[in-house]
């Protein structure tokens, strides 16, 4: 490829995006190693501290390195071309992220508290003992999930808990997995999962919308007649989520089959989303462009970002398309910048899976559900832990009892 470039800087741009390590700063700003020494050099989009620009004010080498490594090469055409992958790697404030995650469960533990007493149990008018709270419940198998143990053994740290008085009453290891059957906590862990989730309001505005799946450990099984044997199919669970860019807090979340198709689905997240937030844009991949979804999230005062297709035309003026394909054409390297924000969604599933797991134990649909529900809102309540410590956020889920 480097033989079809004519322009020399971006020959060299390219095979240092290929060798040199590029290393996030901050916002807009990278690292990216000389080409003859050991230098480094800051860069964005449009300037670089390297002689070569200070004389020339014209994009250098290092600024074409910077946007192979971002994918982001376009040609005199207007076209953009797509390079091979490039590692970048990104700072990390180490000090911060040890000291939240030596502190993650004790805030988790009074977060979870302070949640659980807004949840409402309705009244129990027949005789007989009092069952027990919704919210005893919800501690409860948010407990399990947390912890990733067995509804026995996680009873040692249900009964610590209710000696500290974040609960106020053990419920027993039956009582835990007949809760994951019960429609009625579906709702009340989505409310919940949302109440977490807006304790990050005032520092998010840019979202992301995707899918994740996760894999159950019910077959379904069938007799292939062309060969003449059983064949066995696990089944799985999508769970369509919006997440906020900066925390990677999941501000919305609904679970369906797997087989649902995920286009449908942006419209109720960004509907959600916008109850709580300010939302200022939207990024989602080719799945999710349609013209119902960018006028979707324009009704809510947003600017979508969702590349087009090979065979996208401009369509009608005076609609979303229309005016998401202006910004597209004559301002595609600030689109392309609000676009790439989508990748924080990957890393937010990625985290929920390692932390918490990718495979759901529970047998029936119902109790599936609410085990993908409860791995979202620790998971939340983990997230909003890293904000304290990252960026200064003082969460407030109500008033103490």
């Amino acid at each position: 490829m480097v033989n079809q470039i004519s322009d020399p800087r971006q020959q060299r741009g390219l095979l240092i995006a290929r060798s040199a390590r590029i290393k996030h700063v901050a916002g807009d700003k990278w690292l990216v190693s000389s080409a003859s020494g050991p230098g480094q050099y800051v860069v964005d989009a449009t300037s670089c501290t390297c002689p070569d620009y200070e004389t020339r004010r014209c994009r250098c080498k290092h600024q074409w390195a910077l946007a192979y490594a971002r994918h982001q090469v376009r040609a005199p055409d207007g076209t953009v071309t797509v390079t091979e992958t490039v590692k970048i790697t990104y700072g990390q404030d180490w000090a911060t992220y040890n000291a939240a995650q030596d502190h993650e469960r004790e805030h988790v533990e009074l977060l979870l508290r302070d949640l659980c007493r807004t949840i409402v149990t309705p009244p129990h008018p027949g005789r007989g003992p009092k069952p027990i709270d919704y919210a005893d419940l919800v501690y409860g198998m948010a407990t399990k999930i947390y912890t990733n143990f067995s509804a026995r053994r996680v009873g040692t740290d249900i009964r610590r808990n209710v000696a500290a008085g974040l609960m106020t009453r053990a419920p027993r290891p039956s009582s835990i997995l007949a809760a994951f059957d019960r429609p009625e906590m579906t709702p009340i862990l989505t409310r919940a999962i949302e109440d977490v989730a807006a304790t990050l309001a005032p520092i998010e505005t840019s979202f992301a919308v995707d899918s994740t799946a996760f894999s159950t450990k019910v077959y379904r099984r069938w007799y292939d007649v062309r060969y003449g044997k059983e064949v066995q199919e696990q089944g799985w669970l999508k769970a369509h989520a919006m997440v906020g860019v900066t925390s990677n807090i999941i501000t919305a979340v609904h679970v369906t089959e797997g087989t649902r198709n995920d286009s449908p689905e942006l419209a109720p997240l960004v509907e959600t989303t916008d109850r709580q937030f300010q939302i200022a844009e939207v990024s989602a991949d080719k799945a999710y462009l349609s013209h119902d979804n960018l006028a979707a999230i324009e009704a809510v005062g947003a600017r979508p970002y969702i590349p087009f297709k090979d065979n996208s035309t401009q369509g009608a003026p005076h609609t979303p398309w229309r005016r998401m394909m202006g910004m597209f054409l004559f301002k595609n390297q600030e689109w392309l910048d609000a676009y790439h924000k989508r990748e924080r969604i990957e890393s937010a599933f990625s985290a929920l899976k390692r932390k918490h797991g990718g495979a759901l134990r529970a047998r029936n649909f119902t109790a599936q559900v609410n085990e993908v529900l409860c791995k979202v809102l620790v998971f939340n309540l983990g997230m909003v832990v890293h904000a304290m410590y990252k960026l200064g956020v003082e969460p407030k889920l109500c008033e103490a009892a």
